[in-house]
Protein backbone atom coordinates (compact mmCIF):
# COMPACT_ATOMS: atom_id res chain seq x y z
CA UNK A 1 0.00 0.00 0.00
CA UNK A 2 1.42 3.42 -0.97
CA UNK A 3 1.96 5.76 1.61
CA UNK A 4 -1.33 8.73 1.96
CA UNK A 5 -0.34 12.00 0.94
CA UNK A 6 -0.50 13.21 4.66
CA UNK A 7 2.48 10.35 5.67
CA UNK A 8 4.47 11.95 2.66
CA UNK A 9 7.22 13.76 4.30
CA UNK A 10 9.64 16.85 3.02
CA UNK A 11 13.16 17.30 4.60
CA UNK A 12 13.22 20.60 6.55
CA UNK A 13 16.15 23.11 6.55
CA UNK A 14 17.73 22.79 9.81
CA UNK A 15 19.50 25.94 11.09
CA UNK A 16 22.07 26.61 14.31
CA UNK A 17 20.52 28.98 15.90
CA UNK A 18 23.14 29.79 18.78
CA UNK A 19 26.13 28.11 20.59
CA UNK A 20 27.80 28.85 23.67
CA UNK A 21 30.83 26.84 26.10
CA UNK A 22 32.42 27.12 29.19
CA UNK A 23 35.95 28.15 29.45
CA UNK A 24 38.16 25.48 28.65
CA UNK A 25 40.20 24.43 31.64
CA UNK A 26 43.65 22.17 32.14
CA UNK A 27 42.91 18.88 33.87
CA UNK A 28 44.51 18.07 36.45
CA UNK A 29 44.47 18.92 40.17
CA UNK A 30 45.64 22.65 39.59
CA UNK A 31 43.13 23.04 37.11
CA UNK A 32 40.31 26.05 37.25
CA UNK A 33 37.56 23.09 37.41
CA UNK A 34 39.20 21.09 39.52
CA UNK A 35 36.67 19.56 42.06
CA UNK A 36 33.66 20.77 39.70
CA UNK A 37 31.41 18.63 38.14
CA UNK A 38 31.29 17.30 34.66
CA UNK A 39 27.12 17.97 34.58
CA UNK A 40 26.97 21.03 36.43
CA UNK A 41 29.13 22.34 33.18
CA UNK A 42 27.16 21.23 31.10
CA UNK A 43 23.60 23.01 32.73
CA UNK A 44 25.68 26.39 32.62
CA UNK A 45 25.46 26.12 28.69
CA UNK A 46 21.74 25.25 28.63
CA UNK A 47 20.83 28.05 31.09
CA UNK A 48 23.26 30.35 29.30
CA UNK A 49 21.44 29.28 26.09
CA UNK A 50 18.19 30.25 27.37
CA UNK A 51 18.82 33.51 28.71
CA UNK A 52 20.24 34.65 25.43
CA UNK A 53 17.35 32.83 23.51
CA UNK A 54 14.30 34.68 25.15
CA UNK A 55 11.85 34.28 22.98
CA UNK A 56 12.65 30.35 22.93
CA UNK A 57 9.74 28.95 25.56
CA UNK A 58 11.68 25.85 27.48
CA UNK A 59 8.65 23.54 26.45
CA UNK A 60 9.37 23.98 22.66
CA UNK A 61 12.56 21.82 22.82
CA UNK A 62 12.22 18.50 21.63
CA UNK A 63 15.09 16.46 22.58
CA UNK A 64 18.28 17.35 24.67
CA UNK A 65 21.48 15.10 23.11
CA UNK A 66 24.78 15.96 25.43
CA UNK A 67 27.82 13.65 24.35
CA UNK A 68 30.96 12.41 26.41
CA UNK A 69 33.71 10.00 25.95
CA UNK A 70 33.59 8.59 29.52
CA UNK A 71 30.20 8.16 30.00
CA UNK A 72 30.58 7.07 34.36
CA UNK A 73 30.34 9.38 37.86
CA UNK A 74 29.43 12.60 37.21
CA UNK A 75 29.27 12.11 32.91
CA UNK A 76 26.82 9.19 33.25
CA UNK A 77 22.94 8.27 34.04
CA UNK A 78 22.18 9.58 30.09
CA UNK A 79 23.65 13.02 31.03
CA UNK A 80 21.84 14.83 28.46
CA UNK A 81 18.34 13.92 30.69
CA UNK A 82 20.08 14.25 33.80
CA UNK A 83 21.35 18.02 32.86
CA UNK A 84 18.21 19.06 31.13
CA UNK A 85 16.74 18.44 34.99
CA UNK A 86 19.03 19.89 36.62
CA UNK A 87 19.29 23.15 34.31
CA UNK A 88 15.55 23.66 34.86
CA UNK A 89 14.24 22.15 31.56
CA UNK A 90 10.27 21.13 32.00
CA UNK A 91 11.02 17.64 32.51
CA UNK A 92 8.36 16.51 29.51
CA UNK A 93 11.67 17.70 27.33
CA UNK A 94 13.76 13.99 26.97
CA UNK A 95 17.52 13.74 26.52
CA UNK A 96 19.60 11.35 25.41
CA UNK A 97 23.65 10.31 25.79
CA UNK A 98 25.80 9.83 22.68
CA UNK A 99 29.66 8.70 22.70
CA UNK A 100 31.77 8.88 19.33
CA UNK A 101 35.45 10.19 21.25
CA UNK A 102 36.05 13.65 20.19
CA UNK A 103 32.78 14.22 17.77
CA UNK A 104 30.76 13.37 20.10
CA UNK A 105 29.21 16.83 20.60
CA UNK A 106 29.31 17.19 16.31
CA UNK A 107 27.26 13.66 16.25
CA UNK A 108 25.17 15.07 18.92
CA UNK A 109 24.73 18.20 16.68
CA UNK A 110 24.13 15.69 13.28
CA UNK A 111 21.99 13.38 14.90
CA UNK A 112 19.17 15.83 16.64
CA UNK A 113 19.63 18.04 13.21
CA UNK A 114 18.47 14.53 11.24
CA UNK A 115 15.52 14.38 13.54
CA UNK A 116 14.47 18.00 12.33
CA UNK A 117 14.93 17.35 8.84
CA UNK A 118 12.98 14.46 9.01
CA UNK A 119 10.20 16.67 11.03
CA UNK A 120 10.56 14.40 14.98
CA UNK A 121 11.84 17.73 16.32
CA UNK A 122 11.33 21.16 15.92
CA UNK A 123 14.32 22.69 18.11
CA UNK A 124 16.78 20.85 20.06
CA UNK A 125 19.98 21.38 22.49
CA UNK A 126 23.33 19.32 21.36
CA UNK A 127 26.52 19.60 22.83
CA UNK A 128 29.20 17.70 24.80
CA UNK A 129 31.04 17.73 28.26
CA UNK A 130 34.36 16.59 29.67
CA UNK A 131 36.22 16.73 32.10
CA UNK A 132 39.17 14.88 31.64
CA UNK A 133 40.62 15.60 35.37
CA UNK A 134 38.01 13.24 36.78
CA UNK A 135 37.72 11.09 33.68
CA UNK A 136 41.26 10.57 32.24
CA UNK A 137 41.48 9.55 28.90
CA UNK A 138 41.06 5.46 28.74
CA UNK A 139 40.22 5.57 32.47
CA UNK A 140 38.02 2.50 33.17
CA UNK A 141 38.12 1.37 29.07
CA UNK A 142 38.59 -2.42 28.86
CA UNK A 143 39.45 -3.04 25.22
CA UNK A 144 38.35 -6.26 23.68
CA UNK A 145 41.58 -8.64 23.89
CA UNK A 146 40.57 -9.75 20.65
CA UNK A 147 41.89 -6.58 19.19
CA UNK A 148 45.79 -7.56 19.98
CA UNK A 149 45.34 -11.53 20.23
CA UNK A 150 43.84 -11.41 16.68
CA UNK A 151 45.88 -8.23 15.35
CA UNK A 152 42.60 -6.47 14.52
CA UNK A 153 44.52 -3.04 15.38
CA UNK A 154 48.03 -2.07 15.43
CA UNK A 155 48.56 -1.49 19.40
CA UNK A 156 49.34 1.85 18.35
CA UNK A 157 46.13 2.85 17.33
CA UNK A 158 45.05 2.92 21.25
CA UNK A 159 47.49 5.36 21.39
CA UNK A 160 46.37 8.37 20.18
CA UNK A 161 49.83 10.24 20.55
CA UNK A 162 51.41 7.15 18.66
CA UNK A 163 49.08 7.34 15.53
CA UNK A 164 50.21 11.30 15.48
CA UNK A 165 53.64 9.75 15.51
CA UNK A 166 52.14 7.23 12.99
CA UNK A 167 50.98 10.14 10.45
CA UNK A 168 54.53 11.59 10.21
CA UNK A 169 55.89 8.52 9.27
CA UNK A 170 53.00 8.24 6.37
CA UNK A 171 53.95 11.94 5.28
CA UNK A 172 57.74 12.76 5.85
CA UNK A 173 56.87 16.07 4.17
CA UNK A 174 55.03 17.26 7.60
CA UNK A 175 58.34 17.59 9.29
CA UNK A 176 58.89 18.52 13.07
CA UNK A 177 59.51 22.10 12.49
CA UNK A 178 56.46 22.57 9.96
CA UNK A 179 54.20 21.35 12.93
CA UNK A 180 55.88 23.21 15.46
CA UNK A 181 54.93 26.36 13.18
CA UNK A 182 51.54 25.43 12.46
CA UNK A 183 51.14 25.31 16.41
CA UNK A 184 53.30 28.69 16.81
CA UNK A 185 50.43 30.22 14.15
CA UNK A 186 47.95 28.52 16.19
CA UNK A 187 48.77 30.25 19.45
CA UNK A 188 49.17 33.77 17.90
CA UNK A 189 46.27 33.11 15.80
CA UNK A 190 43.88 33.27 19.23
CA UNK A 191 45.89 35.62 21.15
CA UNK A 192 44.94 38.24 18.64
CA UNK A 193 41.34 36.66 18.43
CA UNK A 194 40.99 37.77 22.26
CA UNK A 195 42.07 41.05 21.38
CA UNK A 196 39.66 41.78 19.03
CA UNK A 197 37.02 40.37 21.30
CA UNK A 198 36.02 37.57 19.27
CA UNK A 199 35.94 34.86 21.54
CA UNK A 200 34.71 36.09 24.80
CA UNK A 201 30.88 36.85 23.04
CA UNK A 202 29.89 32.69 23.48
CA UNK A 203 32.01 32.11 26.60
CA UNK A 204 29.71 31.04 29.73
CA UNK A 205 31.25 32.78 32.93
CA UNK A 206 32.11 29.77 35.48
CA UNK A 207 32.14 29.97 39.27
CA UNK A 208 33.86 27.31 41.36
CA UNK A 209 35.60 27.19 44.69
CA UNK A 210 38.53 25.25 45.95
CA UNK A 211 39.03 24.73 49.84
CA UNK A 212 41.33 27.18 50.76
CA UNK A 213 41.37 29.09 47.96
CA UNK A 214 37.69 30.58 48.02
CA UNK A 215 35.30 31.38 45.05
CA UNK A 216 36.76 32.50 41.48
CA UNK A 217 34.86 33.63 38.43
CA UNK A 218 36.63 32.45 35.22
CA UNK A 219 35.77 33.69 32.53
CA UNK A 220 38.58 32.98 29.90
CA UNK A 221 40.46 29.84 28.78
CA UNK A 222 43.32 28.53 30.90
CA UNK A 223 45.10 26.32 28.27
CA UNK A 224 46.65 29.17 25.99
CA UNK A 225 50.16 30.15 25.84
CA UNK A 226 49.97 33.59 24.00
CA UNK A 227 53.62 34.79 22.86
CA UNK A 228 54.93 30.70 21.98
CA UNK A 229 57.30 30.72 19.46
CA UNK A 230 58.99 28.21 16.98
CA UNK A 231 62.12 28.45 19.18
CA UNK A 232 60.14 27.44 22.45
CA UNK A 233 58.86 24.44 20.85
CA UNK A 234 61.46 22.99 19.69
CA UNK A 235 63.15 21.18 22.62
CA UNK A 236 59.93 19.61 24.05
CA UNK A 237 60.30 16.12 24.95
CA UNK A 238 58.48 13.43 22.53
CA UNK A 239 56.41 11.40 25.08
CA UNK A 240 55.30 8.80 22.11
CA UNK A 241 58.65 8.27 20.75
CA UNK A 242 62.08 8.93 21.38
CA UNK A 243 63.48 11.38 18.78
CA UNK A 244 59.94 12.16 17.74
CA UNK A 245 58.18 14.68 15.84
CA UNK A 246 54.96 14.69 18.25
CA UNK A 247 55.39 17.34 21.65
CA UNK A 248 52.82 18.66 23.87
CA UNK A 249 53.43 21.79 22.39
CA UNK A 250 52.23 20.76 18.82
CA UNK A 251 49.18 18.77 19.84
CA UNK A 252 46.13 19.72 22.12
CA UNK A 253 46.68 19.11 25.64
CA UNK A 254 43.79 17.68 28.66
CA UNK A 255 41.11 19.91 29.26
CA UNK A 256 37.98 20.18 30.75
CA UNK A 257 34.87 22.23 29.47
CA UNK A 258 31.67 21.79 28.03
CA UNK A 259 29.79 23.11 25.05
CA UNK A 260 25.50 23.51 24.04
CA UNK A 261 23.88 24.69 20.79
CA UNK A 262 20.52 25.39 19.66
CA UNK A 263 19.22 23.79 16.20
CA UNK A 264 16.13 24.09 15.13
CA UNK A 265 13.70 24.12 11.82
CA UNK A 266 14.25 26.94 9.42
CA UNK A 267 10.43 27.43 10.12
CA UNK A 268 10.31 27.20 14.11
CA UNK A 269 13.30 29.70 14.25
CA UNK A 270 11.26 32.02 12.15
CA UNK A 271 8.27 30.88 14.10
CA UNK A 272 9.87 31.76 17.39
CA UNK A 273 11.77 35.03 15.54
CA UNK A 274 15.29 32.72 16.93
CA UNK A 275 18.28 33.65 15.00
CA UNK A 276 19.95 31.94 12.04
CA UNK A 277 23.60 31.57 12.23
CA UNK A 278 24.38 28.45 9.98
CA UNK A 279 22.01 26.84 7.51
CA UNK A 280 23.31 22.85 7.00
CA UNK A 281 24.27 21.46 4.36
CA UNK A 282 25.34 18.58 4.45
CA UNK A 283 27.40 16.06 6.71
CA UNK A 284 29.21 12.90 6.91
CA UNK A 285 31.61 10.50 9.31
CA UNK A 286 34.06 8.16 7.56
CA UNK A 287 36.57 4.82 9.03
CA UNK A 288 40.15 4.79 8.17
CA UNK A 289 43.12 2.90 9.34
CA UNK A 290 43.22 3.24 13.19
CA UNK A 291 46.51 3.82 13.58
CA UNK A 292 46.81 6.53 11.58
CA UNK A 293 43.08 7.86 12.97
CA UNK A 294 44.30 11.81 12.05
CA UNK A 295 43.49 11.30 8.31
CA UNK A 296 40.13 11.09 9.04
CA UNK A 297 39.16 14.34 8.19
CA UNK A 298 40.20 13.81 4.85
CA UNK A 299 37.27 11.02 3.40
CA UNK A 300 34.96 12.28 5.69
CA UNK A 301 35.13 15.73 3.69
CA UNK A 302 35.16 14.42 0.67
CA UNK A 303 32.04 12.54 1.08
CA UNK A 304 30.26 15.45 2.86
CA UNK A 305 31.01 17.89 -0.40
CA UNK A 306 29.93 14.87 -3.11
CA UNK A 307 26.81 14.84 -0.86
CA UNK A 308 26.65 18.35 -0.83
CA UNK A 309 27.62 18.82 -4.75
CA UNK A 310 30.15 20.86 -3.41
CA UNK A 311 34.27 21.11 -4.05
CA UNK A 312 36.78 21.69 -1.61
CA UNK A 313 37.43 25.22 -3.90
CA UNK A 314 33.54 26.34 -2.84
CA UNK A 315 34.57 26.12 1.01
CA UNK A 316 35.66 29.83 2.23
CA UNK A 317 36.53 28.77 5.74
CA UNK A 318 37.51 26.18 7.50
CA UNK A 319 37.24 25.26 11.00
CA UNK A 320 39.82 22.14 11.78
CA UNK A 321 39.64 20.24 15.36
CA UNK A 322 43.62 20.47 16.11
CA UNK A 323 44.28 17.34 17.80
CA UNK A 324 47.58 17.12 16.37
CA UNK A 325 49.02 19.75 13.63
CA UNK A 326 50.42 16.87 11.78
CA UNK A 327 46.70 16.02 11.64
CA UNK A 328 45.65 19.27 10.21
CA UNK A 329 48.58 19.78 7.81
CA UNK A 330 47.85 15.98 6.28
CA UNK A 331 44.70 17.21 5.67
CA UNK A 332 46.16 20.95 4.36
CA UNK A 333 48.32 18.86 1.76
CA UNK A 334 45.32 16.11 0.39
CA UNK A 335 43.74 18.88 -0.12
CA UNK A 336 46.38 21.50 -1.64
CA UNK A 337 45.95 24.14 0.58
CA UNK A 338 48.84 26.09 2.55
CA UNK A 339 49.41 25.85 6.21
CA UNK A 340 49.12 29.56 6.36
CA UNK A 341 46.13 29.96 4.72
CA UNK A 342 43.83 32.18 5.69
CA UNK A 343 40.32 30.68 5.47
CA UNK A 344 42.24 28.39 8.11
CA UNK A 345 41.48 28.17 12.05
CA UNK A 346 41.32 31.94 11.72
CA UNK A 347 40.62 32.22 15.40
CA UNK A 348 43.14 29.57 16.07
CA UNK A 349 42.75 25.98 17.67
CA UNK A 350 43.10 23.37 19.88
CA UNK A 351 46.40 23.74 20.00
CA UNK A 352 46.28 26.48 21.86
CA UNK A 353 42.86 26.97 23.30
CA UNK A 354 42.34 23.17 24.56
CA UNK A 355 40.46 19.85 23.01
CA UNK A 356 37.83 18.74 26.32
CA UNK A 357 37.36 15.71 23.70
CA UNK A 358 33.35 15.23 23.40
CA UNK A 359 32.76 19.09 23.74
CA UNK A 360 34.97 20.15 21.16
CA UNK A 361 32.70 19.83 18.00
CA UNK A 362 30.29 22.86 19.24
CA UNK A 363 33.19 25.10 19.65
CA UNK A 364 34.29 24.67 16.05
CA UNK A 365 30.55 25.28 14.64
CA UNK A 366 30.71 28.58 17.20
CA UNK A 367 33.89 29.95 15.88
CA UNK A 368 32.60 29.61 12.34
CA UNK A 369 29.69 30.88 13.25
CA UNK A 370 31.30 34.31 13.99
CA UNK A 371 33.27 34.14 11.20
CA UNK A 372 30.43 33.99 9.21
CA UNK A 373 28.77 36.87 10.55
CA UNK A 374 31.61 38.74 10.13
CA UNK A 375 32.68 38.06 6.26
CA UNK A 376 29.47 38.11 4.61
CA UNK A 377 31.76 37.27 0.75
CA UNK A 378 32.01 33.44 2.43
CA UNK A 379 29.30 31.33 1.58
CA UNK A 380 30.26 27.88 2.37
CA UNK A 381 32.26 27.02 5.73
CA UNK A 382 33.21 23.92 7.35
CA UNK A 383 33.49 21.94 11.07
CA UNK A 384 35.52 18.91 10.60
CA UNK A 385 37.62 16.48 13.10
CA UNK A 386 39.33 13.44 13.36
CA UNK A 387 38.39 10.94 15.79
CA UNK A 388 39.85 7.62 17.56
CA UNK A 389 39.75 4.65 16.80
CA UNK A 390 40.25 5.32 12.88
CA UNK A 391 37.66 7.82 12.12
CA UNK A 392 36.35 10.78 10.87
CA UNK A 393 33.71 13.80 10.84
CA UNK A 394 32.65 16.90 8.57
CA UNK A 395 30.01 18.86 8.67
CA UNK A 396 29.00 21.89 5.82
CA UNK A 397 27.43 24.59 6.65
CA UNK A 398 25.97 27.58 4.40
CA UNK A 399 26.27 31.48 5.67
CA UNK A 400 23.00 33.24 6.48
CA UNK A 401 24.86 36.33 5.19
CA UNK A 402 26.11 35.20 2.03
CA UNK A 403 23.82 37.83 -0.87
CA UNK A 404 23.16 34.20 -2.49
CA UNK A 405 21.54 32.65 0.73
CA UNK A 406 18.40 34.31 0.77
CA UNK A 407 17.90 33.40 -3.23
CA UNK A 408 18.38 29.79 -2.48
CA UNK A 409 16.07 29.66 -0.14
CA UNK A 410 13.48 31.18 -1.91
CA UNK A 411 14.11 28.65 -5.00
CA UNK A 412 13.82 25.81 -2.70
CA UNK A 413 10.72 27.22 -1.50
CA UNK A 414 9.20 27.50 -5.07
CA UNK A 415 10.80 23.92 -5.59
CA UNK A 416 8.54 22.58 -2.73
CA UNK A 417 5.37 24.48 -3.50
CA UNK A 418 5.51 23.23 -7.30
CA UNK A 419 6.82 19.84 -6.05
CA UNK A 420 3.85 19.76 -3.63
CA UNK A 421 0.89 21.01 -6.24
CA UNK A 422 2.71 18.12 -8.52
CA UNK A 423 1.79 15.58 -6.05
Amino acid sequence: MSPSRSAQRNVRDVVFVDGVRTPFGKAGDKGIYAGTRADDLVVKCIRELMRRNPSLPADRIDEVAIAATTQTGDQGLTIGRTAALLAGLPRTVPGFAIDRMCAGAMTAVTTTASGIGFGAYDVVIAGGVEHMGNHPMGAGADPNPRFMSERLVDPAALNMGNTAENLHDRFPAITKDRTDSYAAASQAKLAAAYSNEQIQPDLVPVATMKPGQGWALHTMDEPPRPGTTVADLADLRTPFRAHGRVTAGNAAGLNDGATAAVLASAEAAEELGLSVKMRLVSYAFAGVEPEVMGIGPVPATEKALKNAGLGIEDIGLFEINEAFAVQVLSFLDHFGIADDDPRVNRYGGAIAVGHPLASSGVRLMNQLASQFEEDHSVRYGMTTMCIGLGMGATVIWENPHHAAYQSFTADQAIAATTEGAAA
